[in-house]
């Protein structure tokens, strides 16, 4: 089955009105092939970002997650059973109803999540080329870009984040999904627009968000519940139109259109500009070898994968914030 299958056609289905069920769960095994090479530790890291991300799960084996398939809650378990070059995944599928339209929707929403199909060989041969390049693409070969599952998540996460540490922004989201989102043991799926948009602001300011947050996710979940942020639709626009269209909504800036365009819609060649940490990892990579602390120049040497840099560098920054603390775990076991 390929991992474009159709799942009810809008992206709408994805996030429908929870409605928890008493059934018995039941569980459905199936295996995906990934394009390789791929590793799902690396692609899992560049998706939760921090370990406060309670959404997206790891255990150092398997990656966990929740979604609604039909209005039902189902829990996603993927573990890599095959090697960077010859990936395999063993997904199971737990809830009260795992047929044919659960396994639909888990190899849809997955492909997107963990960027099971795209196709990198463009960028390692490039990378080939560019000896600097070279030493990211070797170090973390096998990530594979993440995205979000709809615009209306991807939006959520970059407001969630604004003007805060990733590990607070993730902090705040995960007591949102918990707080608003339907459970499957002791994971909560992501809320759907319908959950939010019937929340009080008090509920939200209870939660860690700001009133302009508040007010700010409010609007999205009404304006994704009414279908103005259909993936569909951003996916027809080009860059300009796109940041055109969300930074007209309150709350939304350039870094959070930029975000959207890179983690919502796939474009690689998207490094979200206004992103402060990430320019300054990128400094820190060329000054640690030797080259020019100006990132724009290098952005520009990379155009085409530039948003693939991005990802590469947040794995860098992850390993060097786990030697800086000296735990005895890393999260990235290269």
């Amino acid at each position: 089955m390929g991992s474009n299958a159709h799942v009810w056609g809008e992206e709408r289905a994805l996030t429908g009105r929870t409605l928890l069920r008493s059934r018995p769960p039941k569980t459905r095994t199936l295996e995906l092939r990934p394009r390789p090479p791929f590793r799902l530790d690396l692609t899992v890291w560049a998706l939760r970002r921090r370990e406060q991300n309670a959404i997206d799960v790891w255990d150092g084996h398997t990656y966990r997650r929740a979604l609604l398939v039909d209005g039902a809650p189902l829990q996603l378990a993927v573990a890599q059973v095959g090697g960077t070059n010859r990936p395999r995944l063993e997904v199971v599928l737990e809830g009260s109803s795992v047929g044919p339209s659960a396994e639909a929707a888990a190899h849809s929403v997955l492909a997107r999540l963990l960027g099971l199909d795209l196709d990198l060989s463009g960028f390692y041969a490039r990378a080939n080329r560019d000896g600097l390049l070279e030493k990211l693409a070797d170090r973390y070969r096998g990530l594979k870009p993440p995205r979000f599952p709809t615009v209306f998540e991807c939006l959520l996460n970059a407001v969630s984040c604004q003007q805060l540490s990733i590990a607070a922004g993730l902090t705040i989201l995960s007591r949102l999904a918990a707080a608003a989102g339907a459970s499957v043991r002791d994971l909560h799926a992501f809320p759907s627009p319908t959950d939010v948009v019937g929340l009080p602001r008090s509920t939200l300011r209870s939660l860690g968000f700001s009133e302009r947050k508040a007010e700010t996710i409010l609007e999205l979940s009404g304006a994704a519940a009414a279908g103005e942020l259909e993936r569909n639709t951003f996916e027809q626009l080009d860059d300009a139109a796109v940041i055109d269209a969300l930074v007209r909504r309150r709350g939304i800036g350039r870094w959070s259109a930029d975000y959207v365009l890179l983690r919502g819609l796939g474009r690689l060649h998207v490094f979200p500009a206004s992103d402060v940490g990430a320019l300054n990892g990128l400094r820190s990579f060329l000054v640690a070898w030797g080259r020019s602390a100006d990132p724009r120049a290098a952005l520009d040497a990379w155009a085409p994968d530039a948003g693939i840099v991005y990802f590469h560098l947040l794995l860098r920054g992850l390993e060097e914030r786990a030697r800086s603390r000296s735990v005895d775990s890393n999260p990235l076991p290269i």
